[in-house]
């Protein structure tokens, strides 16, 4: 009946299908959940664009990927430059002029550098010619115990679940230093979000295609894969196979969203809360993303989220793959078994386990196609 089937409506579901459509392929998408599009859905509150899963802010240095979604839909031009909260003084992100002025007061690039380069010698003396052997170690020898103290340790923990001391040190391979007055977070030449928000993104992939959301493809599996001699498989790799050789491990998020009677909470779409004893990683101010200047104001209203990063137990959703010695070992297996399903392409952030922006994951999905179409 079908040339693909597509499990999941995400932005790697739904690519592909609007690939394999305009190639002339009939697909078949199916999504659990009772909308698509996956984590980049949004819910409209108030007038309001809310990123229900999460903050989802479009970068990419591949035109190719930026004009696809532009045809689709148009973005703004929106530019993420977050601000850290430690003890209720800000900072700019990420670490620039701006935020060694807020930290130091020093105001050229010589003066900054200097007092970085002071700190980091402090703390390779201390190892005394080993490598780091944790994250606290590394971030030290990269960047110095300010900016470690105020901008990364306790963000990181919370993010985590676990001291710095306790994770290793690959987690932070580098820390970008920019030593100009710049505080736009992405060095990548595209950025932005659709306008209108991300439902019209996934709504114009998903266009004349078959969608059949609330279904669960794999409490339905000998059905729904009778229908296609293809299938494209977006969920978790381990739940595929039934967990038969144990459940990998994830990082999840849990949302307390609020409307409040304000125009403007926070005047910027992202606020991290960089000490510890703040319980949530971040808010999220969503009218940010798509109101600038006057249009803020027009809008009696905003809607915030904080984010609460927490332990994943089977039964809520994954976040973040934990790539530690004993899941890569664990997905090496899971891997396996998936050559042996010539039939299924394993694709996405929980179907190969690891993590994907969203650019990249378009780009893999464009990636997967051409291939098939060979």
């Amino acid at each position: 009946m079908y040339d693909y089937l597509i499990v999941g409506s995400g932005l790697m579901g739904a690519t592909f299908a609007h690939l394999a459509t305009k190639a002339g392929k009939k697909c078949l998408v199916v999504e659990r959940r009772s909308h698509t599009g996956g984590n980049v859905h949004c819910e409209e509150i108030e007038g309001i664009n809310v990123h229900q899963y999460g903050a989802h802010i479009l970068h990419t240095g591949n035109k190719e990927v930026w004009d696809f979604v532009n045809r689709i839909a148009p973005c703004n031009r929106y530019t993420n430059c977050p601000v850290a909260n430690y003890e209720g003084k800000l900072y700019n992100l990420p670490f620039n002029m701006n935020t060694f002025y807020q930290m130091w007061g020093v105001t050229t690039p010589a003066q900054a550098q200097a007092k970085i380069e002071e700190q980091r010698a402090e703390a390779l003396s201390k190892l005394n010619g080993r490598e780091p052997q944790n994250l606290e170690e590394q971030a030290l020898t990269l960047v110095g115990r300010d900016i470690y103290e105020r901008l990364i340790k306790g963000y990181t923990e919370k993010q985590w679940g676990r001291a710095c001391t306790e994770l290793p040190a690959f987690i932070i391979k580098r820390l970008p230093v920019r030593l100009v007055f710049d505080n736009n977070y992405f060095n990548d030449p595209y950025q932005g979000i659709p306008i209108g928000g991300y439902n019209r993104l996934i709504d114009g992939l998903l266009e004349g295609i078959e969608v059949r959301t609330n279904v669960d493809f794999l409490a339905h599996r000998d059905e729904l894969a009778s229908l296609a001699p293809r299938i494209m498989y977006t969920g978790p790799i381990d739940a595929y196979f039934q967990y038969r050789l144990g459940h990998l491990a994830y990082r999840t998020v849990r949302f307390e969203t609020e409307v409040l009677d304000m125009a403007n909470y926070q005047g910027n779409a992202v606020v991290n809360y960089t000490e510890r004893q703040i319980p949530w990683t971040r808010i999220i101010e969503h009218k940010h993303f798509e109101m600038f200047g006057p249009q803020v104001e027009s809008n009696p209203k905003t809607v915030i989220s904080r984010e609460f990063s927490t332990e994943w137990t089977p039964g809520m959703e994954p976040y973040y793959p934990v790539n530690d010695e004993t899941n890569s070992r664990l997905l090496a297996q899971y891997q396996e078994l998936a050559q042996a399903e010539p039939n299924v392409i394993f694709a996405g952030r929980l179907a190969e386990y690891r993590y994907y922006d969203m650019a990249p994951t378009i780009e893999r999905a464009m990636q997967l196609w051409a291939a098939e179409s060979k």
